[in-house]
């Protein structure tokens, strides 16, 4: 499955997908063990994460392609026959005698309605609000427009839907910023922690002199989305300091042009591209950095962030990153400014080299405790169980 999980992967994701008619298939999992169902549990995710051999083989380049297999695994554990489907299913549902209903997005508005009124509906929300997260985006690319006279179109904007007014039960990944955005619906919410599948070890001996003065960003496509055009712009001002970009600025040509100088010939700048965070470029600039600057204006749970706290980066993002950073193990952007980026970077680079050591550990001791695919198995296990309580009292 590696050659899934590079630059092209997603599109090549979706060709298979298509050619194979999965969008539409219904994988039906029976409980483990071999024992009669408890009840039926349909899930609306990543139905791909179910067709592997084995758990190995899942691709690494998102969190939700294992925590589909997690979810459904736990379901399975506890007495439930599981049918899988994916997020981007047209067709009815499979069946409509089902006990739980999980599903993030898409389709809750209108599967929700066939359901029966005994069937505990769960939104499994793996992003911010739409309207949050849609507004927040819209609101970088005005900025944009204004700073700089850059227009660029808006990328992977989340469709309208009532999910969350649906649902009975919400579950996030993310922290206060990501639950917030789903307060208003009135629901409980309850909070899985986002998993991460890298166990690197922590980079003892790294040479403090040299990394302070080095930074990554580190994502994804969206890339005003994350913030990377501030972080252009912030470190063209600092000469002193070295960026290096991490992501597949290829698949947004538009952002690509229009920050050619700041990406391919700027002296402090490096554009590394696509990085596989499995394989050892990516352990390899991580050791050589003191940390990772994200300003990301709305996430679900801020997967590259963990994935660099696990590999001993210091994290310098927005509250809006939606991961928990204290302020012995990272710093919280007041906001998300070419200057304030620049006032935290030069702040970090200058601390003393015991004190980046002891926030880097502080990171990467905290990102092993909460954010692990065992504690994400665990929460969720442990939520499964409590649907029964969940059920009398209402």
């Amino acid at each position: 499955m590696s050659w899934l999980s590079g630059a092209a992967g997603p599109a090549l994701r979706r060709a298979v997908r298509r050619l194979r008619g999965l969008n539409e298939r219904c994988v039906e999992l029976p409980p483990a063990g071999g024992a009669s169902p408890r009840g039926r549990v349909l899930l609306s995710y990543i139905v791909d994460a179910v067709l592997v051999r084995s758990e190995r083989d899942l691709p690494h380049s998102h969190p939700h392609f294992w925590e589909t297999w997690a979810m459904a695994q736990a379901f399975r554990e506890e007495g439930y026959a599981v049918d899988v489907i994916h997020w981007t299913r047209r067709g009815p549902l499979p069946r409509t005698d089902y006990d739980i209903y999980v599903d993030v997005r898409r389709n809750f508005d209108r599967y929700a309605a066939d359901l029966p009124p005994s069937c505990l509906k769960i939104a499994h929300m793996d992003t911010a609000h739409h309207r949050v997260h849609n507004g927040s985006q819209q609101r970088r690319l005005d900025d944009l427009r204004q700073r700089r006279g850059i227009a660029l179109a808006p990328f992977k904007q989340i469709e309208e839907n009532r999910a969350a007014e649906n649902a009975d039960l919400i579950t996030v990944l993310g922290n206060e910023f990501t639950i917030g955005s789903f307060a208003f619906a009135g629901k409980p919410i309850r909070r899985i922690r986002l998993s991460n599948a890298f166990d690197y070890p922590f980079p003892d001996g790294r040479d403090l002199a040299a990394a302070r003065r080095r930074f990554l960003w580190l994502g994804s496509e969206g890339f005003v989305h994350k913030g990377l055009d501030l972080v252009l712009d912030a470190f063209a001002g600092l000469p002193d300091l070295h960026l290096t970009v991490c992501g597949p600025v290829e698949r947004e040509p538009a952002f690509r042009k229009a920050f050619a100088d700041l990406l391919y010939r700027t002296p402090n700048i490096r554009t590394e591209g696509w990085v596989d965070v499995a394989g050892p470029r990516f352990r390899e600039l991580a050791r050589q950095s003191l940390a990772l600057v994200y300003p990301s204006c709305s996430e679900g749970g801020g997967g590259c962030v963990l994935t660099a706290m696990h590999a001993g980066l210091i994290p310098v993002v927005t509250r809006e990153a939606s991961v928990d950073i204290a302020p012995d193990r990272g710093v919280t952007l007041p906001d998300a400014s070419v200057e304030s980026i620049r006032t935290a970077v030069r702040t970090l680079s200058a601390a003393p080299p015991a004190d980046l050591e002891a926030m880097a550990r502080a990171a990467w001791t905290w990102a092993r405790e909460f954010h692990t695919r065992e504690r994400f198995f665990r929460e969720y296990r442990a939520f499964v169980r409590e649907l029964d309580s969940f059920r009398k009292k209402g």
